[in-house]
């Protein structure tokens, strides 16, 4: 049956859209969702960045990667950020969105507590970053490219050196074998 589309043009799908490559509507047979919980046990907790506070504990930020995908790249994670966490200021090779949902972060000097969302479009930086007192849970997508890129090295260092806090390095994590990890890359102006 032939149907018209939301432009008045006929249309070939059944649901009055041509989908992709021709064929009709955007359903694409054989595929359905992929449910995940965090308890699962094949979504284990990753550290991915730390830092030694003032009092000589190691505070981290921890990552349960929900979906990565290959084609089409993205990722969706559940993050868990230790009191007093501290982020360097970085962007991402593709749009970002972080959704706090427990606890609070302060982003680039601004409070985000619980129910904040941040949109930060490929190209942007934000940060640098610092849990709060009670740390932070998170869910964020990628919508592309997850790597990051570091961005004003002199605002991390100068955050760092105000709380007596010590970057330590990238801990090893399990990316994807098509992805390489671009944790150290910095970006200068």
């Amino acid at each position: 049956m032939r149907g018209v589309g939301s432009d008045g043009v006929g249309s070939d799908g059944p649901d009055g859209v041509d989908g992709p490559d021709g064929v009709d509507g955007p359903k694409v047979p054989g595929l359905g969702p992929t449910f995940r919980h965090l308890d699962d046990a094949d979504v284990p907790w990753q550290q991915v960045r730390a830092v030694r506070l003032a009092d000589g504990t190691v505070a981290s930020v921890w990552e349960k990667w929900l979906a990565f995908s290959a084609d089409p790249v993205y990722l969706s994670l559940y993050a868990r950020w230790d009191p007093g966490v501290i982020q360097r200021r970085h962007g991402h090779l593709s749009p970002h969105v972080v959704m706090v949902l427990e606890g609070e972060i302060v982003c680039g000097g601004r409070r985000c507590p619980a129910g904040t969302h941040i949109e930060l479009p490929e190209g942007a930086a934000f940060g640098p970053f610092e849990a709060g007192p009670e740390g932070a849970l998170l869910f964020e997508v990628m919508m592309g490219d997850p790597r990051g890129w570091g961005d004003d090295p002199a605002s991390f260092e100068r955050l760092l050196e105000e709380r007596g806090a010590e970057a330590l390095p990238d801990p090893p994590i399990e990316l994807p074998a098509w992805l390489e990890d671009l944790r150290g890359r910095w970006v200068a102006d």
